[in-house]
């Protein structure tokens, strides 16, 4: 289990969630490429990133430290 940095992970979301930084911090990187080839899914996939990061979901491997 990875921990990661709540406040960081959400900034790095909002400011460059487009390109798939949120997810290579949390360390999804296969999701990080993905995400970064299409632009955060178009927009969509970054907007539901954001929203999920901010309400502290509990992705896989991933433990919220503040």
């Amino acid at each position: 289990m990875k921990e990661v940095n709540w406040v960081l992970a959400l900034v790095m979301s909002i400011v460059f969630g487009q390109l798939g930084v949120d997810r290579f911090i949390m360390g999804h990187v296969g999701l990080g490429i993905l995400k970064l080839i299409t632009f955060g899914g178009f927009g969509v996939w970054w907007l539901v990133d954001i929203i999920l990061i901010a309400t502290k979901y509990k992705f896989s491997n991933v433990k919220w430290v503040d």
